[in-house]
């Protein structure tokens, strides 16, 4: 560990970490309101933060988005980073540039998961955390027993003494106040600044060092090309300066840094030098990757890499062969395809992608079927047509023996659905290891559950409690193979030609399950347009129209009434799918789909198979 002898008192760097949907984007907004980064009068919107169009929909932070503020003439660096144990490796960059957290808790729900996920991850780090429960208005809020239950959670952790020792706040971040005592009077956050300025240490340097900087994230402007976002660990640099970039395998490039700026509030403004400890922007370096280390020509030295964990899912992701193809998106070449998942890697240092064994696309790896679905959400609003497989679990052999990623579940629901849900977590190989029943009407349940086994159990999870229940999952680890179990116990409706259904012919194949598709929807060979009550596969016929005859006039028993179809959501059909169908992605629709479209093949493919 090298001697670092001086720190920059001018400035604080810290990530905000908590559980999905526990407030910490709208603390950001109140942090900028009340440090005057934003002038009187002028009008903002809610959740600044969460820039993505994706973000503002689902209301979570999916990308670690830094900005800053300032207090009494410090500037403090904020990284607000994802909830959601998926976009872990958002969490691990944005780690790296910071030397504090503060630790965002819910009133009502205290610690999740999730939390525990993010938290652990910044106790390894070594990082100094400020403790605060938000939303202490909530008519449901525990405050007290949340504290407790962080405390607990952070001895549970293995915490240092040090990080032991935090302040703990109580915050209403919507109303942009924070007190160090429920009882205390407050109108503002200068609690939280003050708290800010005097926990987190600043950043520590060797006074003697040259110019290092970790890049922990990159991103591209249409004017400037690739921008490169990292923390100066030593020394300064100038714009226009001459460095080296430090890659992997030590590989050397030269680089000329076109333009060097910093953040001021959300935004970016340009400087003529980065001193220690600022985080920065650079633009006009191409070829760099994340971890590499950006120093002077003269005395290169390379930082320790970011270290990311494994991805835990793989999913295929092919071009788009069904008979519709190109019909509505821009890009369906497999070449534009390779390049996009090419870039996205550049980005996110937890996904990977290879070429898929058999030639027919590329096998994409990642933390969870979640980032996963979030990557082809993505794609598909910039005009992509693709067809993406079921996602799987990634086995690994030690020992001679198969092991698989294992989860830690929490349920939280209504008493009378716990037994339900023991039951069906049961079947897919879960174990509970605690039932807290809150006597209130809710429970809380936790389970030792396969990743592969939460693969499709979302949505019936929601079914089986009334949409009243909570789950929320991380990894622990690997074990031994719990052994097989069924993913799906029904079949699915196969349209056997192509053309448009007829709600005539889609009203008599209502008896035989639930329906994917409404009158008038162009349907194809091979296209899934329903799920079968019964296990096997059914070929259909939606397209088929009355017979005429003259005895009873065209119109006569034309008006049939269907049942309501639920509209089919990326998640549902990636979770809904089996092992040799695929779900069709379009900018406009999505379809599901068999892997082998004609009849005729799949029969010949099964045989060969068994």
């Amino acid at each position: 560990m090298p001697h670092r002898d001086a720190r920059n008192e001018n400035l604080r760097n810290i990530a905000i970490i908590a559980h999905v949907d526990h407030g910490k984007t709208t603390l950001v907004d109140a942090l900028f309101k009340q440090s005057g980064t934003f002038r009187e009068g002028k009008e903002t919107a809610e959740r600044l933060m969460d820039s993505m169009e994706l973000e503002r929909e689902r209301g979570i932070t999916i990308a670690a988005k830094n900005c800053s503020v300032t207090w009494k003439g410090i500037k403090i660096n904020i990284l607000d980073t994802p909830g959601h144990a998926d976009f872990g490796g958002e969490v691990e960059r944005a780690l790296s540039m910071v030397d504090g957290a503060i630790l965002l808790v819910d009133a009502s729900e205290g610690p999740l998961p999730q939390t525990r996920f993010v938290l652990s991850k910044a106790l390894q780090a070594g990082l100094k955390i400020i403790v605060i429960i938000n939303k202490i208005d909530r008519s449901d809020a525990r405050p007290l027993q949340v504290a407790d239950q962080v405390s607990d959670l952070l001895i549970d952790l293995d915490a240092t003494e040090e990080q032991l020792d935090y302040p703990l706040l109580f915050a209403d971040g919507r109303s942009g106040i924070a007190k160090r005592d429920l009882e205390e009077e407050s109108s503002d956050l200068s609690v939280l600044f003050e708290a800010i300025l005097n926990e987190i240490p600043a950043p520590a340097y060797e006074s003697a060092a040259p110019f290092q900087m970790l890049v922990s994230d990159l991103s591209y402007s249409d004017f400037l090309g690739r921008l490169i976002i990292g923390k100066v660990v030593n020394g300064s640099a100038r714009a226009r300066e001459s460095l080296v970039c430090l890659g992997e395998k030590d590989r050397r490039m030269p680089v000329n840094v076109s333009k060097l700026q910093v953040y001021a509030g959300p935004a970016l403004i340009e400087t003529l030098e980065a001193r220690t400890g600022d985080i920065v922007v650079l633009a006009g370096i191409d070829d760099v990757h994340i971890g590499d280390t950006i120093c002077t020509r003269d005395n290169p030295k390379a930082l320790p890499r970011i270290a990311v964990d494994e991805p835990t899912v793989a999913m295929r992701f092919a071009a788009n062969t069904s008979p519709f193809s190109g019909l509505e998106g821009k890009f369906v070449q497999s070449s534009k395809l390779k390049e996009r998942l090419e870039k996205e890697t550049l980005k996110n240092v937890s996904l990977q992608v290879e070429n898929a064994a058999d030639g027919d696309g590329f096998i994409v790896k990642g933390r969870g079927e979640f980032q996963l679905a979030i990557l082809i959400e993505t794609m598909r609003r910039e005009g992509f047509e693709l067809c993406v497989g079921r996602p799987e679990v990634i086995y690994r052999e030690e020992k001679g023996k198969r092991t698989e990623p294992i989860e830690h579940l929490a349920v939280d629901c209504e008493e009378l659905f716990s037994g339900i849900v023991t039951e069906k977590l049961s079947k897919r190989k879960g174990r509970m290891v605690s039932y807290v029943n809150h006597e209130s009407g809710r429970v809380r349940l936790e389970f030792s559950v396969p990743s592969r086994a939460l693969i499709g159990y979302r949505d019936e999870f929601l079914t089986d409690t009334k949409g009243t229940g909570i789950m929320n999952s991380y990894l622990t680890g690997y074990e031994e193979y719990r052994g097989d179990f069924p993913q799906r116990f029904t079949g699915s409706l196969v349209c056997d030609r192509r053309g448009e259904a007829v709600a005539y012919a889609l009203f008599n194949l209502e008896p035989r399950g639930s329906l994917f598709c409404v009158p008038n929807d162009k349907v194809y060979e091979g296209m899934i347009v329903g799920e079968h009550n019964r296990e096997n596969d059914l070929n259909v016929n939606p397209c088929k129209e009355k017979k005429l005859s003259n005895m009873r006039a065209s119109g006569k028993d034309d008006n049939v009434i269907l049942s309501p179809v639920l509209p089919m959501t990326l998640e549902r059909a990636i979770q809904f799918i089996r092992e040799d169908e695929m779900v069709e992605v379009t900018p406009k629709t999505i379809r599901l789909r068999k892997r082998i479209l004609n009849a005729s093949d799949r029969k010949i493919a099964e045989k060969r198979a068994g």
